[in-house]
């Protein structure tokens, strides 16, 4: 059999944490079975859908890099098709009008609802005889779902699970204004493109029964399920903002490489023995889904941080640099005005977790800042330090811009004013780079460069003087 999934998120809002884990959950199934991999846009809710829901999830899968075979289909663009197949439910009898008012419906739910049942159609307009259906008044379409039996199926996440048919009404498949609802559609889709599995998050179960009669009524195979459990917070609670659950694209701005991203969702819900760092091609060798955990995950953003500066440190600077140049251009760096970026990627990696600290820190070897970090400055900034400064600045001037050279400075500085190292060198880490941590001294100003040095220590001198007067 050959194999197809898809992903079918609403356009209502952006791609998050969950969905990008069922995307990628999806993906990998299709990939390690030479199969296919849709991308469907569940669009029908036409009231909260919106074009910019739709460009914020397509811009997540492709930073991503989670390529569809197929798509992105739209189901706005088949609404011929669903009305095409309510008709024949309806002509079949397996569908019916329902003029019921919002009012009795509301009135019904209360009333089960104080009785402590479980809120739900009556059929009320079930057994309609033919000449009682006015089509020109407000009404509804809904499925005929079957009085009695079960719905039993086996989820290649939770296992064996049953659903007794009379715990289920006759639900919605068309509105008022004729547009499809979602279980319909979602039945129609996974039917004309022969969807074979379908990846999902648990909040999904209670639909399954629903979908799957309607499969059964239309004569179609329905495609297997695998309901994947939700992901928790660190602390054991329903995923929020603070736990992570933002826009996949929060996670590029925050300075994660989507190597990272997909790597850290791969393992919340799955693993291969105790490896925790997968190469995308080790993901589609290893994965399978029928080993994917039944017990939730919990978000960990140390876990995350971890990955990324992982990836920092291993990834080769090319592949690196796809990425990090949104971040560079972000800030208005331009490595022309600099040292080769290769040179401080190896010392920086190790001090760094997420690109957008990367940047941050290799900044004052490409542009000017504005000003001392205050923490630092009024530390090591301080009258005491303004001799160290102007003799090393002094020497730093006559000399040839090399790595030894440079030390020997620094060194000669500290000999001749009988002062330790740190007297010199800590107040000249803060004047060139404008904050307390570099690497190693000779290094960090071979980097900056002989006139961009001199110029920051007279900028340090300058704040030292105005500090004392």
């Amino acid at each position: 059999m050959s194999v197809k999934t898809r992903f079918a998120p609403s356009p209502t809002g952006y791609l998050h944490v969950g969905g990008a884990r069922t995307a990628l959950y999806s993906w990998l199934h299709a990939k390690a079975h030479q199969g296919k991999f849709v991308l469907r846009i569940e669009d029908t809710d036409l009231e909260r859908s919106t074009p910019e829901a739709v460009e914020a999830i397509l811009d997540g899968m492709r930073w991503l890099q989670l390529e569809w075979d197929e798509g992105p289909i739209f189901q706005t663009q088949r609404f011929d098709r669903y009305k095409e197949v309510i008709n024949k439910l309806v002509d079949e009898n397996q569908a019916y009008p329902c003029f019921c008012s919002r009012e009795r419906l509301d009135k019904l739910r209360e009333e089960q609802k104080s009785n402590k049942e479980k809120p739900r159609y009556d059929g009320k307009c079930r057994h309609l005889e033919q000449n009682e259906n006015d089509l020109t008044k407000d009404h509804v379409i809904r499925f005929k779902n079957p009085l009695t039996g079960k719905v039993h199926f086996t989820d290649f996440v939770k296992g064996d699970i049953s659903f007794a048919n009379e715990e289920l009404d006759d639900l919605i498949i068309a509105r008022t204004d004729g547009s499809p609802t979602y279980n319909f559609t979602v039945v129609i889709d996974d039917m004309d493109m022969g969807i074979t599995q379908v990846i999902r998050g648990d909040d999904h179960l209670n639909n399954t029964p629903r979908q799957m009669n309607i499969f059964s009524a239309l004569g179609a195979k329905p495609p297997e399920y695998g309901h994947v459990p939700m992901i928790l917070g660190d602390d054991g609670k329903k995923l929020s903002k603070r736990h992570g659950a933002v826009s996949v694209m929060q996670f590029r701005d925050d300075g994660y490489l989507p190597q990272a991203v997909l790597n850290y969702l791969v393992r919340l819900g799955w693993s291969h023995g105790d490896q925790e760092v997968f190469s995308v091609d080790e993901m589609i060798e290893l994965f399978d889904a029928n080993t994917i955990n039944k017990a939730p995950s919990a978000f960990n953003t140390q876990k995350l941080n971890w990955l990324n500066q992982h990836y920092i440190k291993t990834l080769p600077i090319s592949e690196l640099m796809v990425h990090l140049q949104w971040h560079l251009d972000n800030e208005a760096i331009t490595l022309e005005n600099g040292p080769d970026l290769s040179l401080l990627i190896p010392e920086f990696a190790e001090r760094t977790q997420t690109l957008k600290d990367l940047v941050s820190t290799i900044k004052p070897y490409y542009a000017d800042f504005d000003q001392f970090d205050e923490k630092a400055a009024k530390k090591h900034l301080r009258p005491v330090a303004r001799d160290p400064l102007a003799l090393v600045r002094q020497k730093l001037e006559n000399i040839d811009w090399k790595a030894d050279m440079i030390q020997q400075a620094i060194d000669q500085t500290a000999q001749e004013l009988e002062v330790g190292m740190g007297k010199v060198g800590m107040p000249l880490r803060v004047a060139v780079t404008g904050a307390g941590m570099s690497p190693a001294l000779d290094l960090t100003l071979s980097w900056v460069g002989k006139k961009r040095t001199l110029s920051r220590i007279d900028k340090a001198l300058e704040f030292i003087a105005q500090r004392v007067s």
